[in-house]
């Protein structure tokens, strides 16, 4: 096993683009990433297959570790493998969007526009569950599914999980997708501007309106729904890029 201080050499080199180094730490670090990839092993995809991806999972971790991370580069792996197996698990596997999962989600789309014209604000998911008589977990798994132009990292609100985030409201499976979530978000949330930053830390973090943002950084509530919006979708892209 190579030392942490090698490691961190052969991972710079290979941000430079020294394949030799590349080729080095896939080597050593091989017996980790088939650890990783054996709780997919009969979910439909050949062992060769998974290894694969668990490579391409571990060139990407190489690819974006950053010491300023305060983690080893082993628990940056894992983490990074499983999104790249589940990545194409869900885009390119054989789980698919069904058209009455579209067709609701595009429901569901109208309501959240209409409800937000109407209250100033987003409606929590239970609110949106009454409306179309289904399980919150149904509204979450359709949302996240058809890949609504919604954060999984937006809070969900009641009165016993005030801002709780939607994605806690999935069952864990392990430690290491919390650690993945947390990075993309620190990623994420680092390549934003101070404005963004701040309007992502009063939205999301402190619960406050968009009327209460209006005020705070003098502007108008229809100029902070339009950045919220903004901010979202560029997080989104961030995330997508780094699983």
């Amino acid at each position: 096993m190579l030392s942490s201080t090698d490691t961190l050499a052969l991972i710079k080199l290979a941000q430079q683009g020294n394949e030799d180094a590349k080729q080095k730490l896939i080597e050593e670090n091989s017996p980790l990433v088939k650890s990783v990839i054996k709780r997919f092993i009969g979910k439909g995809i050949e062992y060769d297959d998974l290894y694969q991806l668990g490579c391409v999972g571990f060139l990407k971790a190489i690819k974006n570790f950053n010491t300023d991370y305060n983690v080893k580069f082993s628990t940056y792996v894992v983490p990074m493998v499983i999104g790249e197996i589940k990545r194409f698990m869900r885009d390119d596997g054989e789980i698919k969007v069904s058209r009455a999962v579209k067709s609701l989600n595009l429901k569901i789309s109208k309501f959240i526009e209409n409800f937000m014209k109407e209250h100033m604000r987003k409606p929590t998911t239970k609110e949106i569950a009454k409306e179309f008589g289904i399980d919150e977990s149904e509204v979450i798994f359709t949302m996240d599914s058809a890949k609504m132009p919604i954060s999984m990292f937006a809070t969900y609100e009641d009165d016993s999980n005030k801002g709780q985030y939607l994605i806690d409201r999935f069952v864990q499976i392990g430690d290491n997708e919390a650690i993945l979530d947390n990075i993309s978000l620190k990623e994420a949330l680092s390549s934003l501007d101070e404005r963004d930053k701040k309007i992502v830390l009063l939205r999301f973090f402190r619960d406050k309106t968009q009327s209460e943002i209006a005020s705070v950084l003098n502007i108008s509530q229809v100029q902070v729904s339009r950045l919220e919006c903004k901010i979202i979708e560029k997080m989104r892209e961030k995330l997508k890029e780094n699983i």
